[in-house]
């Protein structure tokens, strides 16, 4: 045996979407970091071994610009890049390559950590050192650090160190939840393990090993959907062992699900029910992926009700958006549908005080371990939603050990330093604002070659019938006080719209109506209608506009995009809430769906013409739509023709580094392996080719170029100080879009 010791700032346990994000958040900002994996692949659930699809606060495609930024959306769009095909093998290539280009991380794969030193009383612990073993290797290495992370999903660290913790779900009364049951008990959510097919192109039998179940003496057939073709993810239902210990009896567990795939796979080929002559099982998972285990108590416990009221806490440091998801103990044998859901309006907010542990002073947690109920943990214990946790309390250890201080003391005394370190990394928090002191792009003013200001969409691809009421999402910058829509009418007849503001700046659903309008149809097709709407927004926000359904009308559906505006059906369930689902039809973002109008909004024109793509907004401090885009849109490029945003300062400035922010698109879903393929490999928003320009000594100069960019933010460093009155972002093309568009830019001495 060989005995080793690594020292390091920060320990991270679990090499889950939860601590990769954690290490390399921490990693970036100057800190030494062991990354811990007792697996041989990084990713957990999401990676090979288990492949369970990256989902978050977009839930496939109920929440609008929900996406995750930061370091899951870099993951997101790199894999989108590089692996159409939802390749899983790929995507570990994926996580692993964010962790291996950080030089501050050591990555220690196949190291089951297994004991923990610690001291102090029961009120008061502190962590010295965690002992892990490396499985093949034979080595036995202890690792100390100031600030250690328990990413470990079901909790070992911090329950060996000795920290509070919950277990099953909470009795009703404990935080006034409508979802919790009466009396609290040990009940938690199933483990589940996947498998693939595919056909084979022949004929293919099979035979079913002796312990497969017969499922048709089960309830399984009746109350399950069965496909032949279907695999992966889509038998997310095949779960077990909610009314057991999922950790002391995950062997037998396992053996359940493993009799039930089998058996699933019996009926489906010999059952005579399917066509799956050709169709064989391609890969079967050989280990559970769990989803409840321990959670850990930190200085504020996230309950169902500040899920659903979107509580926006002053130390929010990460968002979800999956919806309140919780399944019946009995899992896949169970006779009710095989989850239940409850939506929130828009995204929530999930505070840093939730990340740490209220007696365990240097112990930080990310993932599905955090200091959440039962209920909240329905929505916040999905991948991407873990991996924007893990950001956040990466983030926070970072900063403790820096300022050299506790997790508790970084929110007491350093909040505000950690929410503005948060933002420019462009992690996933909305509603906070750019204020860095140290940001010289705040003192510039700001100019463009061109900026939008025509808000229209004109050329219509196909007609759309009016059968249920249809939603136009606009950015108003002051006032709508004419809404033209082009139309196709049948015989005479009357067109209605209302206007209604969304309420909280991050929903995009109708809240309150502010006003309505008439247009009198004649017959006749491709007709542009004019409806006066008159409403006086005061500030800057959004506007839902609804179309009321007419028999005698149709709309048209265009092919072109425009940042900010959104095309609704009513009536057109997210892919997440069409089938074996049990939800709140009146919940706003259920009966408010775009499952076919993706990037397909409606023909319209708004008027007067708008502010919301100023450039002004690469310096107004928000990285994601918050009440508008938020984001600098330039006319639409002719060819060959570039554009710019500039800054300008009153006297020259100093700096040596750049920060860019581009266009994404955070509305579009996407998802790691795949359950629906976009038809680009790169953003089309997303600018391609640019270059930097510095004006100094009475002429530009370029201080870079860039080639072949489909990344969201990129970081441009200069050796020596840039002393310029002006920088300019000079946008040659773009991965497909119409217009040049950039987020944010910052400037660093």
């Amino acid at each position: 045996m060989r005995n080793e010791t690594i020292q390091t700032d920060i320990t991270v346990v679990g090499g889950g979407l939860a601590g990769v994000n954690a290490a390399v958040a921490a990693a970036r900002l100057g800190r030494t970091v062991a990354l811990v994996q007792n697996r041989p692949v990084l990713g957990g659930n999401s990676s090979s071994e288990v492949r369970v699809w990256v989902c978050g606060a977009t839930a496939h495609g109920t929440h609008r610009y929900a996406r995750e930024t930061g370091i899951m959306g870099e993951m997101f769009v790199e894999n989108q890049f590089r692996n159409p095909e939802g390749n899983p093998y790929f995507w570990d290539n994926v996580v692993l390559e964010t962790v291996l280009a950080e030089k501050n991380i050591q990555l220690f794969l196949n190291t089951d950590v297994h004991e923990v030193e610690a001291e102090g009383g029961e009120e008061d612990r502190q962590i010295l050192s965690v002992t892990g073993w490396m499985m093949g290797s034979e080595r036995r290495i202890r690792f100390e650090s100031e600030m250690y992370l328990d990413c470990t999903g079901d909790g070992l660290v911090g329950f060996m160190a000795g920290a509070k913790y919950r277990l099953g779900r909470e009795a009703r009364h404990e935080y006034n939840e409508e979802w919790a049951p009466e009396e609290a008990d040990d009940i938690t959510l199933g483990s589940t393990i996947l498998f693939y097919s595919k056909d084979a192109g022949h004929p293919v039998k099979y035979v079913a090993p002796s312990f497969a179940k017969d499922i048709t003496q089960t309830s399984i057939p009746m109350k399950r959907v069965i496909r032949s073709g279907d695999s992966g993810c889509h038998y997310w239902w095949i779960e077990w062992g909610g009314e057991l210990d999922t950790v002391h009896e995950n062997e037998r567990i396992r053996d359940e699900l493993w009799s039930v795939i089998y058996g699933i796979w019996d009926y489906i080929k010999n059952s005579g029910n399917f066509e799956a002559d050709n169709m064989t099982l391609e890969w079967v998972g050989s280990i559970p992926g769990k989803r409840e285990y321990r959670r850990f108590v930190g200085d504020y416990v996230l309950n169902q009700n500040d899920i659903l009221a979107q509580r926006p806490f002053e130390d929010r440091v990460a968002f979800g958006g999956w919806s309140i998801d919780l399944h019946p103990p009995q899992g896949m044998y169970s006779t009710e549908s095989g989850s239940k859901h409850l939506h929130m309006d828009g995204v929530y907010h999930i505070p840093f005080r939730s990340l740490y542990s209220v007696n365990v002073s240097n112990m930080l947690f990310a993932g599905r371990n955090i200091s959440a109920t039962h209920v909240a943990f329905g929505t916040t214990r999905v991948m991407a939603t873990c991996a924007v946790i893990g950001e956040a309390a990466g983030t926070g250890a970072a900063l403790a050990v820096e300022r050299k201080t506790t997790p508790r003391g970084v929110y007491r005394e350093h909040l505000g330093e950690l929410l503005q370190t948060l933002l420019r990394q462009d992690a996933s928090v909305v509603g906070v604002r750019n204020e860095d002191a140290d940001d010289l792009a705040r003192l510039a003013e700001v100019n463009a070659s061109s900026t939008l200001r025509r808000l229209s969409v004109e050329s219509p691809s196909e007609s759309y019938p009016l059968d249920a009421d249809a939603g136009l999402l606009l950015p108003v910058s002051g006032e709508l006080r004419q809404l033209d829509l082009l139309v196709d009418a049948k015989e005479k007849t009357t067109l209605r719209v209302e206007v209604w503001s969304t309420g909280r700046a991050e929903n995009y659903v109708p809240h309150t109506f502010e006003a309505g309008g008439t247009a009198e149809l004649a017959a006749g097709e491709k007709q542009w209608v004019t409806i006066p709407v008159a409403w006086n927004s005061g500030d800057a926000r959004n506007a839902f506009v609804i179309i009321k359904a007419n028999e005698h009308a149709r709309l048209y559906v265009s092919r072109e995009p425009l940042t900010g505006v959104l095309a609704f059906e009513r009536g057109a369930a997210p892919r997440a809430v069409q089938s074996l689902e049990d939800h709140k039809h009146e919940q706003p973002v259920v009966q408010w769906g775009m499952r076919k109008l993706v990037r397909r909004p409606f023909c319209f024109r708004a008027y007067p013409e708008t502010d919301a793509f100023a450039a002004a907004n690469v310096t107004d401090g928000y990285l994601r739509p918050y009440g508008g885009p938020h984001a600098w849109v330039s006319e639409p490029l002719a060819q060959g023709r570039e554009a710019w945003v500039e800054l300008a300062w009153n006297k020259p400035a100093s700096f040596r580094e750049v920060h860019l922010v581009f266009n994404d698109d955070v509305n579009e879903d996407l998802i790691n392996l795949h359950h629906h393929r976009t038809p680009f490999e790169a953003i089309p928003e997303l600018v391609r080719d640019y270059r930097l320009e510095a004006f100094a000594d009475g002429d530009w100069q370029v201080l870079c170029r860039q080639r072949d960019n489909h990344k969201r933010k990129r970081v441009h460093r200069f050796a020596g100080p840039v002393v310029a009155s002006k920088l300019r972002c000079v946008v040659e093309a773009t991965n497909g879009g119409p217009r040049a568009e950039v987020i944010e830019i910052r400037v660093y001495e």
